[in-house]
């Protein structure tokens, strides 16, 4: 039996300070590792925050914001990256966590990306998000293919798609026919599409992830939860939601300077908060545990949506093999003379340069 045990962190950033949310990332992984842990898994743009203020306040209200974004952002080879790797070296862990990622190649050139880091410290995967969604189009450019790939580490072949990239099923395939066998989810602690003028417009802001309240805005609770359940039961795979913890400190970022803080405050406030859970390979969740840090003990839980902590779960992979034997989409279950998929996974860059050394002269 395979038995791998992976530590969700349903967390909130330092808003809008890489170096403090870094360590406070690197403290978690130590946590996790202390609890056993084999992977451990961060929300998206984790490091150092989530641009909600482009779904609520308009781009002319949000230069400061983004000039902050841009300086939090942070390079896959500066100092915050070196951090996260030396730790998961230390606690021979694997380590998935979302970045806003800065270009080498522009002053401004952000991309929301995420990393899978080897328990050698290595990167294994370095995915940029194909396409932005909606309002981060204000944010970050598009990504390539290159980060379309599966890590093979000793704790199962582990794979992740960033928020919106989880509805699309030739990138979910992609990362099918690479053997996956965990596959995690990363998404923001809020999706609001909508201001809310009154309390009895929140969807979905309830303990319960499986409730949907009627109302005007986007649950993203039960729509994730689909997405999520989807692949698993296609790629007969686990699956590992892991959503952004939404703190005070954001809120009152994000509403500071704005036009309409009132009605900025309500919608934040009362949008429904993302879940963290864990899905087995037929889409059916797998009960999780919290672990007191003082005393140690466990308390079982399906899933984290209200409070910030770490949800545990013990994923046996070899259930990843019964489904195949009926319903394998990358084997039995294709018809490889009926469609053909390609996938380009080189790195885009904007500029190619051919450089020949100039001699020294001296004039």
């Amino acid at each position: 039996m395979v038995v791998t045990r992976v530590a969700a962190c349903h967390v909130a950033p330092h808003f809008l300070s890489a170096s403090k949310t870094t360590s406070k990332a690197v403290s978690l992984i130590h946590q996790a590792a202390r609890n056993a842990a084999h992977v451990a898994v961060f929300p998206e743009s984790y490091i150092a925050a989530f641009p909600l203020w482009s779904a609520l306040r308009p781009p002319t209200d949000n230069h400061d914001l983004f000039s902050r974004m841009v300086a939090n952002s942070i390079a896959i080879d500066g100092e915050e990256v070196a951090a996260l790797r030396t730790a998961a070296r230390e606690t021979n862990t694997v380590v998935s966590i979302g970045i806003s990622e800065r270009s080498l190649t522009s002053t401004a050139c952000l991309y929301n990306s995420n990393l899978i880091i080897d328990s050698t410290g290595s990167i294994a995967v370095h995915h940029r998000k194909l396409m932005p969604t909606f309002f981060e189009k204000l944010t970050w450019s598009p990504g390539d293919g290159y980060g379309l790939r599966v890590a093979n580490t000793p704790y199962g072949n582990i794979g992740g798609l960033i928020c919106g990239e989880n509805t699309n099923p030739l990138a979910r395939y992609t990362l099918m026919t690479q053997r996956e066998q965990i596959h995690i989810s990363s998404w923001p602690c809020i999706w609001p599409t909508r201001m809310l003028d009154a309390p009895s417009e929140a969807a979905g802001s309830t303990e319960d992830a499986s409730v949907t309240t009627a109302g005007s805005n986007y649950n993203n609770v039960l729509a994730n939860r689909l997405r999520a359940a989807a692949h698993c039961f296609e790629a007969k795979c686990f699956g590992v939601m892991c959503s952004g913890f939404f703190d005070k400190t954001a809120i009152d970022t994000i509403v500071a300077g704005a036009s309409d803080t009132a009605r900025i405050r309500r919608t934040l406030e009362l949008s429904p908060r993302g879940v963290t859970m864990f899905l087995d390979p037929t889409g059916s969740p797998v009960q999780g545990f919290t672990v007191m840090e003082s005393t140690q003990k466990q308390q079982t839980r399906e899933f984290l949506q209200m409070e910030e902590a770490i949800l545990y779960a013990d994923l046996d992979l070899e259930l990843c093999v019964e489904g195949k034997q009926y319903h394998d989409v990358v084997g039995g279950y294709r018809r490889l003379d009926v469609f053909d998929l390609r996938v380009d996974r080189s790195r885009r860059e904007p500029a190619k340069f051919t450089d020949t050394e100039h001699p020294f002269r001296d004039d």
